[in-house]
Parts: C-alpha cells; structure tokens; sequence
C-alpha cells in the first residue's frame, strides 16, 4: 500500500512537488520556479525545467498584467478548461475561446485558413490588455508573430506552447523573435495542458489556493 494512499488532494498536490524538487537536475531561478514545477507536475516530464523560454522581466510583467482585468484568450476550449476559474474571478480576468465560433468557422473556410488563425484576430480586437495563450495551434502562433512584427499586436503577454510536428518549431522561433513578455516551450512539446498550467501558476502566486 502506498504512504500516499490517503491524502487529501492538496497533500497529493504538495507531495508531488516536494518529489519533483528532489529530482531536478539543477537549481532553478526563483521567479521561474512556480511555472517549472507546475508544468511537471502536469505533465511528469522533466524536460521542461531547461525547454521553458522567459523572456526578460516576463514574471513581473506577466503578473501585472493578471491584475489589470485583461482578456485571455486561448486557443482551445481544453485550455480554456484547464484554467482555474475562481482565480481568474478573483482576478477579474476574462476568459475567451472562439476557436468553435460558429461564424468563424465559416469564414475560415472560405478563405482556406486555420479557425485558430481567425480565433487569434478577433482575440485581439477585444480591448487591451490581452493575455494570448496557445497550447495547441502553431498556425496562430506564426500568425500573432506576423501581426506583432507589423504594429498590428501588442499583447501584453504570449504564452507560446503548441505540441507537435508540423510548423511548432517555426512558430516558435518567429514569437521568441518578437520584442512581446512570452513564456515559450522550445521544442515540439507543449499542449493546452501544459499552457493552462503555466496561466494558472501565474495566477497562484496572486491568490489564495
């Protein structure tokens, strides 16, 4: 039987990483260490306490940002899903996906592009500030790249994380290129599990669990 067996689900929670810290590989920056840990806790992969990407003062800013009533928007209702909903109110932030947009989708399929491309755009037309977080579509990841590269977005942070194999490492590179507060995952790994649990360690450290 296990010494686990019986705990309340914040013990597990806790006990989880107080196991992780002790099989890092190394030290890791303290402001860093909240959304390292939580994005192994949710995916038991150690790989991520070097593949995180922090733009320069991203915590501060990001923080800032998570208590200024921004608009997040994702770009899946599984990450959407994942965000804890309380916090955000107690934020007052507010959460969006339109990727399942039934307009959009129609208009994405007249012109022959992603729904997620479009998803991103309107995102951005809802005041500022705005909170993109992309676990899933690369595609809206080059595109949100291509608006901040001409004047057209300002985000006041990018959560950059789409798993897979086709277009993840190139949208990757053209977000970390653009001057924007970002949390990116180098590499093929990342999903909308994993970009919730970066917006909810954020969020952790502003309210009470």
């Amino acid at each position: 039987m296990s010494n686990y067996e019986n705990l309340p689900p914040q013990e597990i929670e806790n006990t989880s990483f107080q196991i992780i810290r002790s099989e890092l590989s190394h030290r890791l920056d303290p402001e860093q260490e909240p959304i390292i840990l939580r994005c192994i806790h949710t995916s038991a992969d150690f790989d991520y306490q070097d593949s995180l990407y922090f733009s320069e003062g991203v915590i501060e800013k990001a923080l800032t940002a998570f208590q200024g009533g921004a608009n997040l928007i994702t770009d899946t209702q599984m990450a959407l899903a994942g965000i804890n909903k309380r916090a955000a109110k107690e934020l007052g932030l507010s959460l969006h996906c339109f990727v399942a947009d039934p307009e959009l989708a129609t208009k994405a399929k007249e012109l022959g592009v992603t729904r997620s491309k479009l998803a991103v755009e309107k995102g951005l037309s809802l005041p500022e500030p705005q909170i993109l977080v992309i676990g899933n579509a690369p595609t809206a990841l080059l595109h949100l790249a291509d608006l901040i590269a001409k004047g057209q977005a300002d985000p006041a942070l990018v959560i950059g994380v789409p798993v897979g194999f086709v277009n993840v490492l190139e949208a990757k590179a053209a977000i970390m290129e653009q001057p924007v507060p970002q949390i990116v995952n180098r590499g093929r790994k990342g999903g909308s599990n994993i970009a919730a649990a970066i917006v909810n360690a954020l969020m952790y450290q502003l309210v009470e669990r």
